[in-house]
């Protein structure tokens, strides 16, 4: 008993040993750059929300008041959206915003899907052409708006499609293919060819792979594809403030603008207009944030 009780207080941890004169002591490794990196993220996070605040805040302001003082909290009131709503028809403009993009991303997605998946997996004689055929998709990203209103306002004239759903949904399609292909590459390359041969061996044909085999595999980053396009669609300003000009099809896009004349500006107005756009757009990011999330990062690691 007495050699069994000199063992365990030889066994019981003493105080630390004090660091020998010379040597600094350990430091706790990772904590400082997690710090930097958590305050970095919520300074962007600052940054980022800090417009939609201020655009909410003076949309509830007088005209006179933002222009002699903003940040006035005493004069607020609900006038200016009781205005954007007498004057802009926000229902049809809705209502044409989402025929467009639906026509113009359902379309967009599946030609992207076809051609990305064309790239990946057909067999090229030349592998120069392959990635000819892929540089060439992708460079439409480098490609400003602004350089195509006219070539497509040309060509919208010469179709006869100006001033209709269509004169829209065809530039939006081609505007997507670039992003579209980058995203659907860059995930069909890591996708294991695994699953595809062992449909071929139980006699699926090709429609049959891409549907039930590879499309499952590839909802996270649809799913970011689509509110990806369907958010460009409900900002983009230049294309549909050229090509069409029937009231009845104007999109949300074009809601801000009914409120600048030829010598004044309701900036009220106009910042109410802005925030009634901006709302269905933060809904669909925050209700679809972890399939954004997903979506780009699929096929970033291989397993």
């Amino acid at each position: 008993m007495a050699e069994s009780s000199t063992t365990r207080e030889n066994t019981v941890p003493g105080p630390p040993m004090p660091t020998p004169p010379g040597r600094r002591a350990p430091r706790r490794r990772g904590r400082r750059p997690a710090i930097i990196i958590s305050a970095a993220a919520y300074l962007i996070t600052f940054l980022v929300v800090l417009p939609i605040l201020w655009i909410t805040l003076l949309s509830f302001q007088q005209s006179d008041t933002i222009l002699s003082d903003p940040f006035a909290l005493d004069s607020l009131t609900l006038d200016n959206y009781r205005n954007a709503l007498e004057t802009l028809p926000l229902v049809r403009m809705y209502a044409n915003t989402i025929i467009i993009a639906v026509a113009s991303v359902t379309v967009g997605t599946a030609v992207s899907f076809m051609v990305s998946f064309a790239l990946t997996r057909m067999v090229f004689r030349r592998r120069r052409t392959q990635s000819f055929l892929r540089f060439y998709l992708l460079s439409g990203l480098a490609v400003p708006v602004y350089v195509l209103l006219f070539p497509v306002y040309r060509l919208d004239l010469a179709l006869g499609i100006y001033g209709t759903y269509l004169a829209v949904v065809i530039p939006y399609i081609a505007v997507s293919i670039p992003f579209n292909t980058l995203l659907l590459t860059g995930f069909l390359r890591d996708f294991p060819s695994e699953l595809e041969e062992a449909a071929i061996m139980d006699g699926a044909g090709l429609f049959r792979i891409c549907w039930s085999v590879v499309l499952p595999a590839m909802r996270p980053i649809l799913a970011t594809i689509v509110i990806f396009n369907v958010v460009y669609v409900f900002n983009e300003f230049p294309f549909v403030s050229i090509l069409i000009n029937d009231p009845d099809l104007a999109t949300v896009s074009l809601a801000v603008s009914r409120f600048q004349g030829q010598y004044t500006v309701d900036y009220g107005g106009m910042m109410a207009a802005a925030t009634l756009v901006l709302l269905p757009q933060l809904a669909i990011y925050a209700v679809f944030q972890r399939h954004v999330i997903a979506g780009l990062t699929a096929g970033a690691v291989k397993g």
